[in-house]
């Protein structure tokens, strides 16, 4: 679960900080999306990987 109180900044900081740019916007969803498919792709090779997942006979 993620820890709601992990930023410590306060609110004026964030309320005065100046918006992302479309530009970094997109640096970091792309960064965001590598890392979900990299992790979506280990689970998928641990998942084949595993003698005791496929028939259960």
């Amino acid at each position: 679960m993620r820890n709601n109180y992990a930023n410590t900044a306060q609110l004026k900081e964030l309320m005065t900080a100046p918006p992302m740019t479309a530009a970094r916007h997109a640096e970091v969803m792309r960064q965001r999306n590598a890392r979900r498919r990299m992790l979506e792709e280990a689970r998928e090779a641990k998942k084949a990987d595993d003698p005791f997942d496929g028939d259960k006979r």
